[in-house]
């Protein structure tokens, strides 16, 4: 907490509002959209106001990749003393039903690493697993935005689309691993980097908003088998976080 600390208040000079919409207490789905490749600023220094402001005595997960755990035993494990469990329907419906807040960032790797120029675009890559644990569990989705992570790590563009077309015409993947996206980029330590490699932020200043919660009509098992009300929720949430974001480049941008 002291170096987050440091990072918070000098290196990042974040900030961060819309708490009060926060419930007292109970289970959430709070849900995400980060910045900054690998390095994720704004998904960290949203972690560490939340420690902050409620210790260890309100219990909160945040949902990551299984290649987590399957790639980098040592990072996992720190990982999973902040709090950190497997992104798996199963985990987070059992986080919920502990009355935990759960984080969630659906856009994953596609966008954390969206070029830079669609920095102010809401990217949930289609991903509505969320949506369907959020309906089963009755959780609230609590939306949170940011700028300025981005600038901690420059995109230049994506070219997942061009290696899939020649690893279909016979081109292996890299360690036989698909990538997701294969973005260029300028950064540290690498200054200009090709494909998703780990970075050390840029100093930036960081905006961070969390958003009133979204409420849906219906809930229960019915509602998350429901493929068209499902589809219905997700674009009320990006449509939302996309409208949130927007209000925040105007306030802070």
């Amino acid at each position: 907490m002291p170096m987050w600390e440091w990072l918070y208040r000098y290196y990042f000079r974040a900030s961060t509002d819309g708490w009060e919409h926060i419930p007292d207490r109970g289970r959430m789905l709070v849900v995400g959209s980060h910045n900054g490749g690998l390095a994720a600023p704004d998904m960290f220094m949203l972690m560490y106001d939340w420690f902050a402001r409620y210790g260890t005595e309100r219990p909160a997960y945040g949902l990551a990749h299984p290649t987590v755990w399957r790639y980098f035993g040592m990072t996992a494990q720190l990982a999973g003393q902040f709090g950190a469990i497997i992104a798996h329907p199963k985990m987070a419906i059992s986080a919920l039903q502990s009355e935990a807040a759960l984080l969630v960032y659906p856009g994953g790797a596609e966008d954390i690493f969206r070029p830079h120029s669609q920095r102010h675009k809401i990217q949930l890559a289609g991903r509505k697993g969320f949506i369907k644990v959020a309906l089963r569990e009755h959780a609230p989705i609590i939306p949170v935005v940011s700028i300025g992570a981005h600038d901690s790590l420059i995109v230049l563009a994506d070219f997942y689309h061009l290696l899939a077309q020649l690893h279909d015409r016979g081109m292996p993947w890299f360690l036989g691993i698909d990538p997701v996206v294969f973005p260029v980029y300028l950064g540290l330590p690498w200054g200009i980097a090709f494909g998703p490699l780990p970075n050390l932020p840029l100093p930036t200043q960081v905006h961070i908003r969390v958003c009133k919660p979204i409420e849906f009509s219906r809930y229960g098992r019915d509602a998350a088998s429901d493929r068209d009300y499902v589809d219905a929720c997700y674009t009320l949430v990006e449509q939302q976080m996309q409208l949130e974001l927007d209000w925040l480049v105007k306030d802070k941008g």
